[in-house]
């Protein structure tokens, strides 16, 4: 594992500065490191998305590589667009991916409230701070202005956007509407920079925002703060060394290192995950339910294997791949310097790969049992009404029998999921005949009972029951009773399952097993001497 790392800011006289060139200019310098802390602030808005899971992890990854803290923050300033319980379900599915908080709305922590709406008082101080140094003001010009300006941009073909006209109000002009109660904003003076900073994925970038922005609301008229002066704030105030995020906040980046001016504080270092696109190349969209992490969860597959997937979609890791990976091997072999700064390819067969490969290791592994009893309780209930007599059932939902069907599934790669084994296609695995599906058999050309009997005894001596001598075997039964072989694989196989289609015979009778097939042969038999 690599050498923890040390965030470094080289302070003097009382500046903070990213690197020693910089500093010596200034004179002398000293060196404060301080352990890794990231966080997730994910918005409460509705189902976590792929995206979301994507940067959930690498915060988690790099702070756990470097032996650092992982931070959930709740980011529900925007009251318009809350999803309730979607709180719940988003800490549901990272407890369920194990990406744990070390401090959260649950876990608590030093530095909460760690849900943004609880935190408002926090805003209302640090926002006076910057009203009181003059580079954040009160704006008070109304939507009906501020749609016009956007309407005359538009006409123009021009980049909507704020014409600063408040920013030069006097102090009386302020003062007078302030103690009119006139609603009003406060926006953050932009200023025009050519500095650059270094982005941990990107490298060196840069950004103009006053070139293409007026000045940025900071504060709502209800009180509540805008996502880029609450994140500032409360990344400060938690201490947040690291900040990584998608790729599409990078122009909003020096916004924010603008605002660490402001306050005189340091900012965090910054890296920028590559934009995650469709196989294709086309731009992905958050409405794409197949891409929903509960929905992905839902249909059966393992948290390990949706992790592999989205870190192939990012990188971080040498080029073998993190097929079959964990949690805690993927943050021993991860690094921030493997990640990719282009565009991410998001291939949904690779969630497939990655789940047959965990599924295989865990059937194969320590997990063997879990995997056992998850099967059978799904069988349990999605057959209960069709699993036969108790000799039988308890034959089907044996661990040894369920078992020997996992490791046929798994090894031929007739599945990607255990729930895949529920599917219509293999319910010769579970289901035996009713009378219902065996009655046209009382019709058939040929004597059921009698061929059932002989199949039975032929089988029962049978020592290497592979589909090679138990196809010897029945052709061999057929020819010598002068029957025909298509009319008698037919009668065999709905007295083994019921149905009118599905594998070879012989291969349904050895993946069944030997002693399920004689069972269920002379279930069948016992139902049509009786009928």
């Amino acid at each position: 594992m690599a050498a923890p790392i040390k965030t470094c800011f080289y302070v003097t006289n009382g500046n903070y500065f990213r690197t020693k060139r910089i500093a010596r200019i200034w004179g002398h310098f000293i060196l404060r490191p301080h352990s890794v802390r990231v966080r997730f602030a994910p918005s409460p808005t509705g189902m976590l998305h792929l995206g979301g899971l994507r940067t959930a992890l690498y915060n988690y990854l790099f702070a756990k590589s470097q032996k650092g803290t992982f931070i959930l923050r709740i980011e529900d300033t925007d009251q318009t667009r809350l999803v309730p319980g979607a709180m719940d379900k988003l800490e549901g599915i990272l407890s369920w991916t194990g990406l744990v908080p070390d401090e959260g709305p649950r876990q608590g922590g030093s530095y909460g409230p760690y849900i943004q709406s609880q935190r408002l008082a926090i805003y209302q101080e640090n926002i006076q701070k910057l009203l009181q140094n003059k580079t954040a003001y009160p704006c008070f010009c109304t939507p009906k202005r501020l749609e016009l300006l956007r309407r005359d941009a538009v006409r123009r073909g021009e980049t909507p956007k704020y014409d600063n006209r408040c920013r030069h109000l006097t102090s009386d002009e302020v003062t007078e509407r302030l103690e009119k109660k006139l609603l009003h904003v406060v926006r953050f003076k932009l200023e025009h920079t050519t500095d650059t900073w270094e982005d941990l994925v990107k490298g060196p970038s840069s950004h103009d925002v006053a070139n293409i922005e007026g000045d940025p609301v900071l504060m709502k008229s209800d009180g509540f703060p805008t996502y880029h002066f609450a994140n500032v704030v409360d990344d400060h105030l938690m201490k947040v060394t690291h900040v990584l995020r998608g790729d599409e906040w990078q122009p909003s980046t020096m916004k924010h290192i603008l605002l660490y001016r402001a306050f005189d504080w340091s900012p965090p270092h910054f890296a920028h995950l590559p934009l995650i696109v469709n196989k294709d190349g086309t731009k992905l969209s958050k409405r794409q339910g197949d891409l929903h992490v509960e929905n992905i969860k839902n249909r059966g597959y393992f948290p390990e294997a949706v992790l592999n997937l989205v870190t192939k979609i990012g990188g971080g890791f040498d080029m073998d791949g993190t097929n079959g990976m964990g949690l805690d091997e993927l943050t021993q072999k991860f690094s921030i310097e493997k990640v990719k700064s282009s565009h991410g390819r998001l291939d949904m067969q690779t969630l497939d790969d990655a789940n047959l490969e965990h599924l295989r290791i865990k059937v194969n592994g320590a997990e063997r049992s879990l995997i056992i009893d998850q099967l059978r309780e799904l069988v349990s209930t999605a057959y209960s009404e069709r699993l036969g007599d108790a000799s039988i059932t308890d034959h089907i939902l044996s661990s040894q029998y369920i078992g020997s069907i996992l490791d046929w599934a798994v090894s031929e790669k007739r599945i990607i999921k255990t729930n895949d084994l529920l599917d219509s296609k293999f319910s010769f695995l579970w289901t035996t005949p009713q009378e219902q599906d065996i009655a046209d058999l009382k019709n058939s050309p040929v004597s059921v009972p009698d061929l059932l009997h002989g199949c039975i005894t032929t089988l029962d001596t049978v020592r290497d029951f592979d589909i090679g001598h138990v196809t010897q075997s029945l052709r061999s039964l057929i020819k010598d009773e002068k029957l025909k072989m298509n009319t008698c694989m037919h009668c065999l196989r709905k007295s083994l399952s019921g149905l009118q289609q599905g594998p070879p015979v012989a291969e349904m009778m050895t993946i069944i097993g030997k002693k399920n097939t004689i069972q269920r042969l002379k279930h069948t038999m016992d139902v049509l001497t009786k009928s």
